[in-house]
C-alpha cells in the first residue's frame, strides 16, 4: 500500500519516530558536528510537516520515506555549507579591515542576514546568469565591460540581467 504525505499529520510524526535516528546519523556524516546534525533533522521534519500542512504534496505518493526525507536533508546540507562559505568570507573581510572601519556587532548581524538573503535570491540562476548580475549591480561595471569579461555578445548581457532580475523580483513576493 503507498503511503501519501496527505494522511493526517500523525504520518509525519510516524514519520519522525521511525526515522529521525537514522536521518541524524546520516546528516551527521554529511556535516561532522552532532549539533548542526540535530538541527538539520529538526529542520527536515519542519520543511516536511509545512510542505503536509500546505498540501504542497496532496497528490505525490511517498514509497520510500528515507527517499524523500534524504532529498529534503540533502537540500539543507547545501544550504549549510553556502551559509558556511558566505560566514567565512564575511568574517576574512571583517579581519582584513582595520580596526575602526568594523561595522558594530548589530550592523554586523544585519549584513550577514542581507548576504544570506542575496544568496537565497540568486540561488537557481545559472551561474553566467548570476555572476552578470553580480558584475552589474555590485561592482558597478557597464553591460559592454561584463561582455567581455564573459566573453559574451552585449544582447546576452542584457538577457542574462533581465532574468536575474525578473528571478530575484518573484522571490520578492
Amino acid at each position: 500500500m503507498k503511503k501519501h504525505l496527505a494522511q493526517p499529520a500523525s504520518e509525519v510524526d510516524s514519520w519522525y519516530s521511525e526515522h529521525h535516528g537514522w536521518l541524524r546519523n546520516w546528516l551527521r556524516t554529511k556535516v561532522g558536528r552532532p549539533e548542526d546534525a540535530d538541527d538539520l533533522v529538526q529542520d527536515t521534519f519542519v520543511r516536511v510537516l509545512c510542505a503536509h500542512t500546505q498540501a504542497r504534496l496532496a497528490a505525490l505518493p511517498v514509497r520510500e520515506p528515507r527517499a524523500y526525507l534524504v532529498t529534503v536533508a540533502g537540500r539543507l546540507v547545501a544550504n549549510f555549507y553556502r551559509r558556511q562559505a558566505i560566514e567565512r568570507a564575511y568574517l576574512d573581510t571583517l579581519a582584513s579591515l582595520p580596526p575602526q572601519a568594523v561595522p558594530s556587532l548589530e550592523n554586523q548581524a544585519l549584513i550577514r542576514e542581507a548576504l544570506y538573503e542575496l544568496d537565497r535570491m540568486l540561488d537557481g540562476l545559472a551561474p553566467q546568469v548570476r555572476q552578470a548580475f553580480i558584475l552589474a549591480q555590485f561592482q558597478g561595471l557597464p553591460y559592454a565591460r561584463i561582455a567581455e569579461q564573459l566573453g559574451v555578445s552585449l544582447r546576452t548581457v542584457k538577457n542574462h540581467i533581465a532574468r536575474a532580475m525578473a528571478h530575484c523580483c518573484l522571490l520578492s513576493l
